[in-house]
């Protein structure tokens, strides 16, 4: 990756079209502010569903790290001047609905769907946090930092019976590739 003091970025294995470190850490500060409002908006869906529900207390406590993740990454963005994604109101929609819909069918779905979320999302911070390598410490260090609270999520999400759910593999499968496809779109939108 060039250096953003290096004008001509000739850096080492830099190729045209590689973005600068600049570029790198404004896309993820950028694509997990957007996916933390998401996750924030998934939980406030089963939430609404769930209410006093014996899951209901692991909800909350996984809502309000998400909370936290969230009001970090909406600090560093304000900080750095980083647009938000333009998908915002997208996402505030589609999380709550997809939060809702996993409650409806059930707990165990509820939980399905933090999982199927939580091990794209795992990925996705470790992929970051390497990427940075260490260009930029402060962020690297909240990638990892939530990214061991996200896998925390997921095996909370397993021990509550995730995996029980109906239609377990073909729910959680859609649930990830719909991730995927919300992180590259709020990568670049």
């Amino acid at each position: 990756m060039p250096d953003d003091s290096n004008p001509d970025n000739t850096a080492a294995g830099w190729m045209p079209g590689d973005l600068t470190a600049k570029q790198l850490a404004e896309r993820i500060i950028r694509v997990d502010h957007a996916g933390e409002y998401g996750a924030e908006q998934i939980y406030r869906g089963q939430l609404a569903v769930l209410g006093r529900r014996s899951s209901a207390a692991v909800v909350r406590n996984m809502a309000d790290q998400e909370r936290r993740h969230l009001e970090e990454f909406s600090r560093v963005l304000v900080e750095r001047q980083v647009r938000p994604t333009l998908l915002q109101p997208l996402w505030q929609v589609a999380g709550f609905a997809l939060g809702a819909v996993s409650a409806l069918a059930g707990e165990k779905t509820a939980m399905a769907c933090t999982v199927a979320v939580e091990e794209v999302i795992v990925d996705h911070y470790a992929s970051q946090a390497e990427r940075l390598g260490d260009n930029d410490d402060e962020l690297r260090e909240m990638l990892e930092e939530y990214g061991a609270e996200e896998a925390e999520h997921r095996d909370q999400a397993l021990a509550s019976g995730a995996e029980q759910a109906p239609g377990y593999d073909l729910f959680s499968g859609m649930v990830r590739r719909g991730t995927r496809l919300a992180i590259w779109l709020s990568e670049r939108i």
